[in-house]
């Protein structure tokens, strides 16, 4: 029988969390080849289902290791769950919203039909974008997030989660600028919104229908139900106004769950 140990505090969790970091990698790397393997299955699914199952089953073990319960790294699904992923998803869609407005607004950008996708294409499309971004979630904002935050304060936690999860975009291709100024403050986002509401649900919401909504708009390597068009001598300036409402939309939504948190989180209120 595994005997439950007192809850690890302090400098000890550091190094734990750097190996669940790798042992999360070095999961995908092995999974993602074999996912894509997988016969008539959208490899993206494979690749979520698979990757998110693993890393909640890591995150069981680190977590027993710790002599921690899974409320504690908030993986533990409660009533209001579903409320907080709903709630999440609206977000998340109206900031998309937000940053396309921004992008139109200067006159150089517009979007087309792109050829529609089956309903059944749609629902798979939907269903991996949910997958990946509740594998990243539990690699990142789960164990990892509250375990630093027990031990180094929220600030540091934040800070060391959002570098983690930048350099892993930038391992899996992504530009350093994009990296960092777009995972990276995503990353703050969705680990302030597991804080706030104390759990994944929120967070899953969030990131997954940001995903959705770019991949409707044409913003991912696959064709959503849109696609932009783009004056090409005022390309830099459509981007850079993409990027500098993306920054601000999701640093001052980062900064309202922050206030909420600060004001409700001590008297033990969630959101949600």
């Amino acid at each position: 029988m595994w005997r439950k140990s007192s809850p690890v505090r302090g400098w000890p969790v550091l190094p734990r969390v750097a190996l669940f970091f790798v042992a999360c990698v070095a999961m995908l790397i092995v999974a993602t080849p074999l996912a894509r393997a997988i016969p008539h299955v959208q490899p993206a699914i494979s690749i979520g289902l698979a990757t998110s199952s693993g890393t909640l089953l890591l995150t069981y073990l680190f977590v027993r290791w710790d002599g921690v319960t899974a409320q504690d790294v908030g993986i533990a699904p409660d009533r209001r769950s579903v409320i907080r992923l709903v709630a999440g998803f609206t977000i998340g869609l109206v900031l998309v919203a937000i940053n396309t407005l921004a992008m139109w607004s200067t006159g150089h950008v517009t979007w087309v039909r792109a050829p529609a996708p089956s309903h059944s294409d749609a629902a798979m499309t939907l269903v991996a974008f949910v997958l990946l971004a509740s594998r990243e979630e539990l690699a990142f904002h789960g164990y990892p997030l509250r375990r630093l935050e027990c031990s180094f304060g929220l600030g540091v936690a934040q800070a060391v989660v959002a570098l983690v999860f930048a350099l892993e975009h930038v391992a899996g291709g992504a530009g350093w600028v994009n990296a960092f100024l777009g995972s990276g403050i995503g990353a703050l986002l969705f680990g302030m919104a597991a804080i706030a509401s104390r759990g994944l649900a929120m967070p899953i919401g969030l990131h997954a229908a940001w995903n959705v909504g770019d991949w409707i708009r044409g913003g991912k390597d696959s064709s959503g139900l849109w696609r932009p068009i783009v004056e090409q001598e005022y390309a830099s300036s459509v981007g850079m106004a993409g990027m500098g409402s993306y920054i601000a939309v999701f640093l001052m939504t980062t900064f309202g769950l922050w206030m909420w948190h600060r004001t409700f989180g001590r008297s033990g209120d969630a959101i949600g």
